[in-house]
Order: C-alpha cells, then sequence, then structure tokens
C-alpha cells in the first residue's frame, strides 16, 4: 500500500508542476559526476592494484616523500654507505655522538650517516646484511624513571613486541644514562641484548656512560675500542685520514627578505606571531608571565614562584607533570662573542648540510642571523666536549694554544686530566675558552655548527589544574655561583625568568615559550589513599600541587586519606617557602601532618632523613598497613639514595623482613606505582 500511495502522490504532482524542476536536474548532475569519477576512480586502483600488488599508492607528495625518507635502507644503498647510526636522544647528547660516530667511519672506510628512529621504517634492519661490511651502531639514552626516550620510544616496542629475524646485522651499542638514577641505562642494555637475541652479531661490547661522572670520557674510550673491534671484525685498516670534514656548508643569506628570517622560532618560521595548537617541543606556546614573586624572606639566595598564564591556549596538564621552559642566553656573553671573534653579529646566513640524502638540512632554523643563532639556538654556557678541543686546533695561531688544545683532545691519560681540571673543574665555557686562548678565532659559522644546541628546562609544576586550570605554577631556585678562575656563571633559564617581572596591565607583559611534558608523577586513583611525601627545598613544588588537588576534592564533600609532608630547608626565617600555605593546609585538616627539618637552626645538622629514621612507625603504618602511596622529589644523588636506604630498613624492622624481601618488598611498591620519585642530579 506504502508503494502504491506513493505513486499517486507523485503521478498528482506531476500534473501540477514540471515535469523536472531545476533542482531535480542539479541534483541528477550531482549524482551522475559522483558515480561517474567512483567508477573510474575504482578501475584505475584496481588495474594499479594489479600491476603491483603489493604496494600501496601514495596519496600526496608528502607521503611519497615520508615513505622515501623512512627507508634508510634505500639511502644506504644509493650513497655507497655502509655505516647507519641511530640515536635515541632527549638533550641532544645522543645525537651529538651519533654525529661523530658516523664522521669517523670515513678513517675506516666505511661512509656513514646519522638516523632518527622515529623517521625511520626501523623493519628495515632486516636488510642490513644485503649490504657489504655495513655496521648500526646505536647510541641511546635512558630518560626518566628507566623509559626510551621520546623518538626512540616506537623502536624499543618494535623490538619488544616483535620477532624479526635479524640475522646478519652487524650492531654496537653505546648507552647514556646516570648512575644517581635507578634505572641505568636500562634501555640501552636492553636493546643491547634484545638485538642478540633477534640474531644479530655484536661487533663490540655494549658501553655505558655516566652523565654524573664523565660521559665524554666515557664515549671517546668506548669508540676507540669499537673502531679497533670494527678493524678486527671486517679485517679493515684505518687510512689514518682526518675526519675534521665539515657537516654543513656556510651560505650567505644577505639577500632574503625580512620575513622569510628567523628570529628565534624553533621550529616553524612566524610560530610565536601565529600561534597553533597543539602545543609541543617543536611549537611551544609563548605564555605571558602572569605572576613572579620572591619566596625566601631574607638571606643572599633567591627562590622564585612564577606562574604562567594558559588561559585561551587549550593547554592542559595534570598534578604532578613538568613545564619545559625555553630559555634564551645573556646579550652580555653573546656580544662577548661577536667581539672576541671581530664578527658581525647581525649578518644573515644558513648552514646547509653537505649531504644532501640527510633528512636534517640545518643544525638549527636557518636563515637567521648570528645573533638569533648564539642568542636563542646554540648553548654557550655548558663546558664544551673533546671533540671541540680538536676542530678549534686549526684555527689556534699561538703555538702554546695549539698544543693545548691538542693534549686535552687526545685521550692520553695526560689529555684526560688537563680536559678534566681546564675545562670541567674550572667551569670553562666556549666564552672563557676564547678569552684565556687568544690566538684561537674559529669561524663563526663553524663555531655556530661545533656548538650543541641549547636546551629547554624541564621544573615540576607546583599547581593543581583543579583549583588553577588557567596557569601553570612553577618554584625555581636563581642558580648563581663562582667558578674556580673567578668567573660568575648564571643559569641560563633562571636567571632569564628573573628578569621576567609582570607589570602593570597597560603595558605588555613579558613572555617566555614553554610546553607541558607528561609524567608518571602522579596521586593515587582514589582519593581516600594515604600518601607520604618527602620534598626537600624546591622538591616541594609537585607537593603543592597534589596538596591542592587533595584540599579541592575536600571542599567537595569528598574523603581524602592522610597527607603526611616532610619538608626541610636551611633556615626557618630565611627559605621556608610556602609557609603560610602549608600551614593553613595543616589548620583545615588537608594536610594531617608537617615534618619540618631546618638544616642550620641548630648546632648540629638536621635533615628531612633523620625525621623519617624517628618516625618508622608512622612511615610503616602508612605504606605497610594501609597500603599507602610513598613520594620523593628533590636530589637524586644523595637526599633520594638516602630516602630509598631508609624505607627499606623500616620495611625489615617494621614488616619483619628480611633484606632481600625488605628490598622485594618496595621494588614491588616501586612497579605498583606506590613508591614514585621525581628527581634530578
Amino acid at each position: 500500500m506504502e508503494n502504491s500511495e506513493g505513486v499517486k502522490i507523485e503521478s498528482t504532482v506531476v500534473t501540477e508542476e514540471p515535469l523536472i524542476s531545476a533542482l531535480d536536474i542539479a541534483l541528477f548532475v550531482v549524482i551522475i559526476t559522483v558515480a561517474y569519477f567512483w567508477y573510474f576512480k575504482r578501475d584505475k586502483q584496481s588495474s594499479s592494484s594489479e600491476k603491483k600488488p603489493y604496494t600501496i599508492q601514495p596519496s600526496s607528495l608528502s607521503s611519497i616523500e615520508q615513505t622515501s625518507n623512512s627507508s634508510f635502507i634505500k639511502k644506504l644503498k644509493s650513497t655507497g654507505r655502509s655505516l647507519v647510526v641511530f640515536y635515541g636522544s632527549q638533550t641532544g647528547t645522543a645525537e651529538e655522538f651519533a654525529g661523530r660516530i658516523a664522521k669517523e667511519g670515513a678513517r675506516y672506510k666505511m661512509k656513514g650517516m646519522v638516523a632518527d628512529p622515529e623517521e625511520c621504517d626501523m623493519a628495515d634492519l632486516v636488510e642490513m646484511k644485503e649490504i657489504q661490511k655495513s655496521l648500526a651502531i646505536f647510541c641511546i639514552a635512558t630518560y626518566g624513571e628507566g623509559d626510551p626516550t621520546d623518538n626512540a620510544m616506537d623502536f624499543y616496542e618494535w623490538l619488544q613486541n616483535g620477532d624479526a629475524d635479524l640475522e646478519g646485522l652487524n650492531y654496537a651499542v653505546f648507552g647514556l644514562g646516570n648512575k644517581t638514577y635507578e634505572h641505568y641505562n636500562e634501555i640501552a642494555i636492553y636493546i643491547d641484548q634484545r638485538l642478540e637475541e633477534l640474531g644479530a652479531t655484536r661487533v663490540h661490547e655494549i658501553g655505558l656512560g655516566d652523565d654524573d661522572a664523565n660521559i665524554e670520557d666515557d664515549f671517546v674510550s668506548w669508540k676507540e675500542k669499537l673502531w679497533e673491534s670494527v678493524c678486527s671484525h671486517y679485517g679493515i685498516e684505518e687510512t689514518g685520514e682526518e675526519s675534521n670534514i665539515r657537516q654543513y656548508k656556510l651560505v650567505d643569506c644577505s639577500e632574503v627578505l625580512p620575513e622569510r628570517i628567523f628570529s628565534g622560532e624553533i621550529s616553524r618560521l612566524k610560530s610565536y606571531e601565529n600561534q597553533r595548537f597543539p602545543f609541543d617541543v617543536k611549537n611551544p606556546y609563548l605564555s605571558k608571565i602572569a605572576v613572579n614573586r620572591e619566596l625566601h624572606k631574607s638571606g643572599d639566595r633567591s627562590c622564585m614562584h612564577i606562574e604562567f598564564d594558559i588561559d585561551g591556549s587549550k593547554m592542559r596538564y595534570d598534578t604532578g607533570d613538568h613545564v619545559a621552559v625555553y630559555p634564551k642566553n645573556s646579550s652580555e656573553l653573546v656580544d662577548k662573542i661577536g667581539e672576541l671573534l671581530n664578527a658581525d653579529l647581525d649578518a644573515v646566513f644558513s648552514l646547509l648540510n653537505t649531504d644532501e640524502e640527510s633528512s636534517k638540512k640545518h643544525p638549527f632554523p636557518c636563515p637567521c642571523t648570528y645573533r638569533t643563532a648564539l642568542t636563542y639556538y646554540l648553548d654557550i654556557t655548558s663546558n664544551p666536549r673533546t671533540h671541540i678541543m680538536k676542530e678549534l686546533i686549526e684555527y689556534a695561531s699561538d703555538p702554546k694554544d695549539q698544543e693545548k688544545l691538542k693534549l686535552m683532545a687526545s685521550s692520553t691519560p695526560e689529555g684526560k686530566k688537563e680536559f678534566h681540571e681546564w675545562i670541567l673543574r674550572d667551569n670553562r665555557n666556549i666564552v672563557h675558552i676564547l678569552e684565556d686562548l687568544p690566538s684561537v678565532k674559529p669561524d663563526l659559522d663553524h663555531l655556530c655548527e661545533l656548538l650543541p644546541r641549547l636546551q629547554c628546562r624541564y621544573y615540576s609544576i607546583s599547581s593543581s589544574p583543579k583549583v588553577y586550570p588557567k596557569s601553570i605554577h612553577i618554584t625555581a631556585v636563581l642558580v648563581n655561583y663562582t667558578t674556580p678562575t673567578n668567573r660568575v656563571n648564571k643559569g641560563v633559564a633562571t636567571n632569564l625568568l628573573a628578569q621576567l617581572i609582570p607589570t602593570n596591565d597597560e603595558l605588555p607583559q613579558p613572555t617566555i615559550p614553554i610546553y607541558i611534558r607528561r609524567s608518571q608523577f602522579r596521586l593515587p586513583p582514589k582519593s581516600q589513599t594515604p600518601i607520604i611525601m618527602i620534598g626537600p627545598g624546591t622538591g616541594l613544588a609537585p607537593f603543592r600541587g597534589f596538596i591542592q588537588e587533595r584540599d579541592y576534592a575536600r571542599k567537595e564533600g569528598r574523603e581524602i586519606g592522610e597527607m603526611v609532608l616532610y619538608f626541610g630547608c636551611r633556615k626557618e626565617d630565611e627559605d621556608f617557602i610556602y609557609e603560610n600555605e602549608l600551614q593553613e593546609y595543616v589548620a583545615n585538616g588537608t594536610l594531617t601532618k608537617l615534618h619540618l627539618a631546618f638544616s642550620r637552626d641548630q648546632p648540629e645538622k638536621k635533615y628531612v632523613t633523620h625525621l623519617l629514621e624517628q618516625n618508622a612507625d608512622e612511615l610503616w603504618n602508612i605504606i605497610g598497613e594501609k597500603s599507602g602511596h610513598l613520594y620523593v622529589c628533590g636530589d637524586a644523588r644523595s637526599m633520594a639514595k638516602d630516602v630509598h636506604s631508609i624505607i627499606v630498613k623500616v620495611v625489615m624492622e617494621k614488616g619483619q623482613m628480611t633484606n632481600s624481601q625488605a628490598l622485594n618488598y618496595v621494588k614491588k611498591m616501586e612497579q605498583q606505582k606506590r613508591y614514585s620519585a621525581d628527581v634530578w642530579s
């Protein structure tokens, strides 16, 4: 009946209106057009798939480039290379080491290339055996609590989940870690072992670099023995040729239009003028400084409470996350380099990779002025590594300066001693070296190629998004210290932040680029779970956010568990930061107990570790009997280690366990995220 009625209605309409309306014609044309393109596109794809059954046709030029770039094997074969050096880097050091190895390969008749595993199809490792006398080297850093770096995460997961046959792959691994952390070089060790399990051949034993000691020395020593093993494995000899070949060539950009010149942006040109969400490591958010106030009450040290305005940015953070701050070098140091080298810092230039196959065309955003490069992109305040000493030799006109550089660049015991004393102990940066070796006058473009990239600085966020959704707070100590050569070194980020003081609303507020880095340092899912927080000094920062979040829950009427805070500083009337806030949280019941240690307010020094030992019953009651969580934030080198030892001792005594049982108990707490550390060295 419905169909019949439909026909009748249609017939009636036809008698009253024109047979075909303009709308009908338009719809008909659209339908025919869509059908035509769908049919012939399908037919074309079908015929293509018949001709090439195992290929996927890229849909755009960018896809073509991405597919091409991801195959490092094709690059090796097309350019006659046999050495590829992969890096897993968070701060740039592993990438730098990878570049040095690839460069030295020429001395052993192994043309090399550097590769970012994030940009490569690592499954192509199975094809390395097709290249005669090939070698894959991995410079891999361990980051955080035994995690791979961001750019090595996919490769790490591929190794974990895959079972590729890597027989015929020759490899070596150098790890970058820090012995003050529990998971020392864990990722590099895993990769070294996993590659062997999958059938690959280890050409040289793994190297483990310790950034808490002298990672440069560890790397150089390992690298020298690596090449000995390579020569033995492949039956080759060193050519003896020096590898001081420029990786980048200088391009004069004086004719480039001003709007095409970088002025400090991290990646995208004009990104600070035209901000686009999402914001990340390559696209930071230019945040206004809303608050910048002093926390110390007296004394000659400074600790800043800083609030970054993120209103309207769409940025979201969780309590316990970190914020990355992009600093810039002081104009005083930048100008000094210009004076020492008699260089025009406002000249516009670019550095272009001489390796046309490299995915990294420039060492930093180019074109830009030398002033911009030295201010925003290059690290001019850290201690230069030995390879920079080696590259500076040719620029020394005084034989004495030349010999000193040669000695420090060598791997002899005398050379290592001189480098350690003159560079590391005396804390010289590149500016100090150019001042103290006045005959050394490197070309400024070469110096820009040699210096490492200026890295962002990470700070624990000291606020809760529940309470402060439109701002991010940090707590930062101003870094200033005098070196053995009587120079004053200043922390790059904190000294910049100290100058960014908000003014009245009529004037533009100071800004700085930031982005949020996610953390595993988290409150328990249930607000009723009791917690212990141990954070002397600025280690209090994330716990301020924890307390704010629990206080917010309490005000909402939710039940919250016990919160016990151990805080320590030098003197109560000097550097007891956030004192009023903490006392208020104690008064309203959010903070159950506040244990305070003022180390210099009495003849014998008193630290939070002493208080922990005195409160063993309380510790065990929360982490043992009530299955609570324990958090540590602060110095990794001594404080965090001492806390760990005390916790193991408490578990032994109060839990009536043996030493090995107590260690296993604490280890299980860590695995369950009931024992978390946010520490630095």
